[in-house]
């Protein structure tokens, strides 16, 4: 984490505060009712990684880092100056920094394809039996996403997907990010539950950290094997994957 991502979620905290809740959660809770995922623990973002490779050869490790990076930092820089755009257009803005960063010819049909591919995102091979069993046991299903609304629709409908899930919660309805507390309340408000009662699934150390301090229960696929982050606020499990979800449950 860099200064920029430590002063974004300390907003967030704050912001949790003021929504009348203890910046960090504590103590034991019950099984939850519902259970809300980022995007990234369902739909594998690699795909992109190998589309930025195909299109730039050797050089395709550097832009998908520096574009991923501008992408969550100006999501984050945007929240806290209260500029906000949505991630399509964040997205966009991040890839061409990135590009001309480092010097690479970015034509128009380049730049379509690489900024299509967010939006038929296919899911991890685990993510279709871990979510039948999720189903089956009766837990109420959500995104809660950075991604825009048309995004999470169009990942759905590539990964097949959507009929699991009640409902594509974006944070462009309370035009903010994630950390920011205002991002994680959409979920209790759609949901009709107290914070409580829902389990938010992270794919990033960040957002796992943002998503306790709000006071859900929080389990962080750590699907890139990365150590945990030094933010006050850690997660009730952490796995590798989706099966380990489902032991966290039992």
């Amino acid at each position: 984490m860099d200064r920029r991502q430590i002063l974004t979620l300390g907003a967030g905290l704050a912001g949790a505060a003021q929504l009348g809740r203890p910046a960090i959660a504590d103590g034991r809770r019950a099984s939850p009712k519902a259970i809300l995922f980022d995007a990234f623990p369902v739909f594998d973002p690699r795909s992109i990684a190998a589309l930025c490779e195909a299109e730039f050869p050797g050089r395709g490790g550097e832009l998908v880092t520096l574009w991923r990076t501008r992408q969550f930092e100006y999501a984050w820089l945007r929240s806290v100056a209260n500029r906000y755009a949505d991630f399509e257009r964040v997205t966009e803005d991040a890839l061409n920094f990135a590009a001309e960063a480092l010097k690479l010819d970015l034509g128009a049909e380049t730049r379509a394809r690489l900024l299509g591919a967010h939006f038929r995102l296919k899911a991890w091979p685990d993510a279709l039996p871990a979510l039948t069993k999720l189903k089956q046991s009766g837990l109420r299903l959500a995104f809660l996403s950075n991604f825009t609304p048309a995004m999470l629709k169009g990942c759905s409908e590539a990964s097949g997907l959507g009929p699991f899930f009640e409902q594509a919660l974006s944070v462009d309805a309370a035009r903010t990010y994630k950390p920011d507390a205002r991002a994680y309340h959409l979920g209790v408000e759609a949901l009709a539950l107290p914070r409580e009662d829902i389990l938010f699934v992270a794919f990033a150390g960040w957002d796992a950290a943002g998503a306790a301090s709000y006071g859900y229960r929080t389990f962080w696929v750590n699907r890139l094997g990365l150590p945990a982050e030094r933010l006050g606020a850690a997660p009730d499990g952490t796995g590798s994957n989706l099966a380990d979800l489902l032991a966290f449950l039992g």
